[in-house]
């Protein structure tokens, strides 16, 4: 498992966030951020794809060490 935090434009829907039930969402003004463990990087191709697809912009992703 890796911890990461994944910085976005905009907010999430309820229902995206939903989509991701192992990141927590914190939303802030103009962005929001979601952190959380993922298994391995398919999975996290899996977010960032799923977020583009919804027109959300990723700003950046950043791995949290232990």
């Amino acid at each position: 498992m890796t911890r990461v935090l994944i910085r976005v434009n905009g907010e999430l829907s309820h229902e995206l966030q939903k989509a991701f039930p192992q990141l927590s969402v914190q939303a802030h003004r103009e962005q929001s951020t979601l952190t959380g463990d993922v298994p391995d990087q398919e999975a996290l191709q899996g977010v960032l794809h799923a977020l583009r697809a919804d027109d959300i912009d990723v700003i950046e992703v950043v791995t949290i060490p232990d």
